[in-house]
């Protein structure tokens, strides 16, 4: 197919006349549809949970464990009575 034939079939698949939706259809696509949307607000909220428990878990880690501070050397005894 050329490029004008391949325009020519677009152009008339475009301008037919789309076949008529069940009406039965339309509502079962509601449900579904609905349904979809519950799902995924509440698979955001749980992620948007787990985030923040993870952040407050790290936070909590973070300030007892305290990484940042370097431990105490063991390999020496301390310098007395010199």
């Amino acid at each position: 197919m050329n490029r004008t034939e391949r325009e020519a079939t677009v152009r008339r698949l475009m301008e037919q006349v789309p076949p008529p939706v069940p009406p039965e259809l339309y509502g079962e696509v509601l449900r579904r549809g609905a349904r979809m949307l519950r799902r995924r607000t509440v698979a955001r909220r749980l992620l948007w949970l787990a985030l923040f428990a993870a952040a407050v878990a790290f936070t909590v880690w973070a300030l007892t464990a305290r990484p940042w501070v370097e431990p105490p050397s063991q390999t020496t005894p301390p310098l007395t009575g010199w």
